[in-house]
């Protein structure tokens, strides 16, 4: 109980910091506070996230009844950090190379193994089994200080977005995290990306197997 109540404290203080209220709903005035990645056009696709979408045409399609976010309340905030933490125990982190001997492969962890990517896909689908809504649980892409691409899900709150990291075990707003934010999912269509609009550096488009 006390880890729980220093984690939410902490949230609140870092949405405090951006001018949002404890508590406030989001609505469409919100977009533009820094606790809310933007976003411009339709950019491609990650080459992994396609060969997925490939294999399971089904998580790639059109999303119904999109929502713009979801309002956390303590039992969503208890879900979110549940299913963090159990896939960055339980889940051991091997490169795709070591795995499938190909530098890069997105699927569901296997045998307790997975990299970044298969992290945050679990966590995803777990989170939608528990009921959330898939357009408010977005895989992104980003680049690391070191220049290397790692992939992390964000979620759409009206606490801002936040971040479920298999590299950290606290769930950030997103620009509380180290990282440039290069592109995600859309919210219309799991099979369709976005660039994002880094505040730190602007529209940033992917390159490589990202």
């Amino acid at each position: 109980m006390k880890t729980k109540n220093i984690l939410i404290s902490g949230l609140l203080a870092i949405v405090a910091s951006t001018g949002l209220a404890s508590g406030a709903a989001a609505t469409e005035s919100y977009y533009g506070h820094p606790a809310f990645a933007s976003v411009s056009g339709q950019t491609s696709i990650p080459v992994g996230h396609a060969e997925f979408c490939t294999r399971r045409p089904a998580e790639c399609s059109p999303t119904l009844g999109a929502i713009d976010h979801v309002k956390l309340t303590d039992t969503l905030w208890d879900e979110l950090q549940l299913v963090n933490n159990h896939y960055n125990i339980s889940i051991t982190p091997v490169s795709d190379m070591d795995l499938y001997g190909v530098p890069e492969f997105w699927t569901y962890p296997v045998n307790g193994y997975g990299d970044c990517e298969d992290i945050a896909l679990a966590k995803r689908a777990a989170l939608i089994e528990r009921g959330w809504h898939p357009s408010t649980l977005l895989m992104t892409v980003v680049r690391q200080a070191n220049g290397e691409g790692h992939a992390v899900l964000m979620v759409r709150t009206d606490r801002g977005d936040l971040i479920l990291d298999n590299q950290d075990a606290l769930i950030k707003v997103w620009n509380d995290t180290p990282y440039t934010f290069l592109k995600r999912q859309s919210q219309a269509h799991a099979g369709q990306w976005v660039d994002i609009i880094d505040n730190q550096g602007g529209s940033v488009t992917a390159t490589a197997g990202y």
